[in-house]
């Protein structure tokens, strides 16, 4: 019975967040599924490899439908021994996507209960960070990875404060499967910002630690979180190595040539260039977004409504009212410092109201853990607006310069919010005793509160409501279509400040009535739970809503074959396509066809270069070399109306050629520079000084064998196999990227060297004759990584068992 009393609420609380999580997206329940702009954008990258895993029953690892060929790493590939992935698939049991939003809320609810807080005020707290408007927004666009990994957030925090608090043994199970769900979710930007806060924490416990001259204990706790640490990592040791591998051949590495697309000489060194990881960075003043969402306008697809200045204006031009009103539900309103905005970071005022009384009136020192970590955050999300500090990190700390829109790491400040809140409301009802306390604390975090909304309402005129776009509405639409949209900014900044001023009150009424005791401990909580949960939803919806859903075939498919794929697809011969409006940032293209585009956040870097260098280069015409060199058959163009437009490339240099002589160069740049103006049918550029060891022959002046043949007899994403015949030694270009970790080149079955020529082709001795040529995708990091995720996940069990022995046995010791 004991048993029943101790996990009932809690089996509550769970019950509740699986009901909120559907009902929130009901749609779910009608077989309806959200439809997410980047997951369409997967499901086209990942449509060949999909394909491929429901015919071989196996995984390719490599995809040739985008960037002319890469891994699939980073595309969902399924990796050996992926235990924790199926501990997380338990998890996420719920439709997408209510499987988040319910971990969002099981995470944080956990970390809550580590912080002492009853499962009533968890359950409001829980649900409070889940309905963050942020955490709502990347499920509308289909960040999953982003939004799976900052679910696991909350539990790795709490192992680390439970090992801390010298709870060895569960604080350290929990952090290592906390880590390792944490890891898995494969989101490492997201994981490493977590890492900054984890630091924060660290630090603050090391310090109090040695303050009190607890050496021992300190090495007890980083040695178990040390542990922890290294077992969650070989859990998923398959993804780590295999994606830590991919990683140098993606845009997320350092690039080998010295020079820009205009010639000029590169001046930055770092993977991504200051401006593209600074491009979203979050406006100093636009961060009073988190307490006041439309402050800034809301998103760049804002629905203003029929009560706007613009809809007025629509209809003294004379458009029709149901014509004006579809146009007002979509303004480019926001008018900050990002490019585009998709919904404001808001937070909630009320969340943050109970996270300032949190400062006033609770004594546990951590509470400066959080407010740290929020300020951190806040301050480094500013990017290029405070450039002397994002400098300094992209500079001097590790991986830093990996990641790009710096506004992301708002979400520890999204966590330590509701943190912070729920410690405020739990230390406010605690003090009840002590009515003065309460009250001095309430009335400071109001006047701290109310002080914030009237200097923003004093400061609206110094601000100038234009957005980045407003000189093309301008000059597009006129300057009355202008004011009109600056006119609805300002509107919607003076009445979501009023809102936002309305919950304070309201907030700051019901708690100064719960200590004149007009109001019980219960009452005053459901209304404060009710304000800040409705605050949140209410504003999520107007960007997440059920509108959103579609059905499970358009999800499935998610582009339709237009008259030009169609035209495309009558030809059965093995190829690519360059579909020109992509403009290599979409995966249309890949759903269909082997594209030389896609859609990826780390495309790999020279295929990259090659759009940058040789095709899309404002300084000189596109390079049509290069488009036969990667057997680029069809160009989809668009016309003038909109059409596309199939056109064939009879230049194409097809599959594999046999060329007749090599050009030798030293470094990348040449390779690059020589592809200006070479004729790739018949020379294949080769850095001699890098790749040498693999062509053994190169620095000899041999004529090699142009005369014979080499034909594609089968093709997969992970083999292709040809046949060739030649008088005499040739050298084999193939059109297929070059990629030096899995791909293994056979002759006759007999391995065989191969390496790498015109900057991202293959190329390999062929000696004359005919000969079977095998290239088979056999990743041994794979291999590798799956022996180790089967031993990590092992040794993981183990301990799990073996720590609930030693905490079973000492508890039956405590209680004789």
């Amino acid at each position: 019975m004991k048993i029943v009393n101790k996990f009932y609420p809690h089996a509550l609380v769970i019950l509740g967040f699986i009901l909120v999580s559907l009902v929130y997206f009901y749609p779910v329940l009608q077989g309806k599924q959200i439809f997410q702009s980047d997951i369409a954008q997967y499901t086209g990258m990942a449509k060949e490899q999909n394909d491929f895993r429901a015919a071989e029953h196996t995984e390719p690892y490599w995809t040739n439908s985008a960037f002319g060929g890469m891994p699939t790493y980073q595309l969902g590939a399924n990796y050996p021994n992926d235990f924790i992935g199926k501990i997380d698939d338990v998890l996420r049991f719920l439709p997408r996507p209510a499987d988040y939003l319910f971990l969002y809320f099981f995470g944080f609810y956990g970390l809550l209960l580590v912080l002492k807080t009853d499962p009533l005020k968890a359950f409001i707290g829980a649900l409070a960070f889940g309905f963050s408007t942020y955490l709502i927004i990347i499920l509308g666009v289909g960040h999953n990875a982003k939004a799976h990994a900052i679910a696991y957030m909350p539990l790795v925090i709490a192992g680390f404060i439970l090992v801390f608090q010298k709870k060895y043994i569960w604080g350290g199970l929990l952090t290592m499967f906390a880590v390792a769900l944490e890891v898995n979710a494969n989101h490492f930007q997201m994981t490493y910002y977590l890492l900054i806060f984890l630091l924060i924490l660290s630090g603050y416990f090391a310090f109090t630690f040695i303050k009190n001259k607890e050496y021992k204990p300190l090495l007890i706790a980083i040695g178990t979180l040390a542990v922890a640490g290294i077992f969650a990592i070989g859990a998923n040791a398959a993804n780590l190595m295999a994606t830590s591998e991919y990683a140098k051949f993606s845009t997320r590495s350092n690039s080998e040539l010295t020079f820009n697309p205009d010639g000029t000489k590169k001046t930055n060194e770092n993977a991504l260039s200051r401006e593209y990881i600074t491009e979203y960075s979050y406006g100093i003043a636009e961060s009073f977004n988190l307490i006041a969402p439309r402050l800034f306008g809301g998103s760049n697809h804002e629905n203003v409504g029929i009560d706007s200045r613009m809809y007025s204006f629509m209809l003294e031009q004379g458009v029709p009212a149901s014509q004006a009103e579809d146009f007002v539900s979509g303004m480019p309103a926001y008018w900050g410092d990002q490019p585009i905005v998709a919904a404001p970071a808001y937070i909630g005022v009320v969340v943050f109201f109970l996270a300032v009384l949190a400062l006033f009136i609770d004594n546990r020192k951590i509470k400066y853990v959080f407010l740290s970590g929020a300020l951190v955050s806040l301050v480094l999300s500013w990017g290029k607006n405070v450039s002397f500090l994002t400098d300094f990190f992209i500079d001097y700390v590790p991986m830093y310069d990996k990641f790009r829109a710096v506004s992301s790491i708002q979400v520890i400040l999204e966590l330590c919010f509701p943190v912070l809140a729920v410690m405020g409301l739990q230390s406010f009802f605690k003090a009840k005793e002590e009515p003065k306390l309460q009250q001095k604390a309430l009335i400071q975090t109001g006047v701290f509160g109310l002080g914030i909304i009237a200097i923003l309402v004093i400061a609206k005129s110094s601000f100038h409501f234009t957005g980045m776009n407003d000189q093309y509405f301008l000059e597009s639409y006129g300057p009355a279509f202008v004011d009109a949209l600056k006119e609805d900014r300002m509107s919607l900044y003076s009445a979501d400040l009023l809102r936002s001023g309305f919950f304070i009150v309201v907030t700051f009424g019901v708690l100064w009535l719960f200590i004149k005791n007009k109001f019980s401990q219960t009452t005053a909580l459901i209304i404060v739970a009710v304000l800040m949960i409705f605050d949140l939803f209410f504003v999520d919806k107007k960007y997440v809503s059920a509108k959103d859903f579609v059905s499970p075939v358009q999800i499935a498919a998610p582009f339709q074959e237009t008259p030009s794929d169609i035209e495309i697809l009558k030809d059965t011969t093995h190829y690519r396509v360059f579909e020109m409006s992509g403009n290599m940032s979409s995966a249309r293209a890949s759903y269909f066809h082997h594209s030389i585009g896609g859609y990826h956040a780390a495309k790999p870097r020279r295929i990259q270069q090659l759009f940058d260098y040789q095709i899309a280069n404002k300084n000189k015409n596109m390079n049509l070399e290069i488009l036969n060199m990667l057997n680029v058959k069809y160009v989809i163009q668009t016309d003038k109306q909109g059409k596309d437009i199939p056109t064939q490339n009879p230049d194409a240099n097809g599959n594999a050629w046999f060329v007749s002589s090599v050009k030798l160069v030293n470094k990348p740049d040449d390779v690059m520079k020589a592809l200006n103006y070479i004729d790739t049918k018949k020379v294949a550029v080769f850095n001699v000084r890098e790749h040498e060891g693999k062509f053994r022959n190169a620095r000899l002046k041999k004529q090699w064998d142009t005369t014979g043949t080499i034909k594609v007899v089968k093709y997969k994403p992970n083999y292709i196999k040809y046949q060739s015949d030649s008088k005499g030694d040739a050298l084999a270009v193939f059109s297929e990227m070059y990629y030096k970790n899995g791909w293994n080149a056979y002759v006759d079955g007999q391995l065989t060297d191969h390496f790498p020529v015109d900057y991202v082709l293959r190329a390999m001795e062929v000696p004359g004759g005919k000969h079977t040529i095998e290239f088979k995708f056999e990743p041994q990091v794979v291999k590798t990584g799956g022996v180790i995720n089967l031993a990590s996940s092992i040794g993981m069990v183990l301990l799990l068992i073996g720590g609930i022995y030693f905490e079973r046995k000492k508890s039956s010791e405590q209680s004789k």
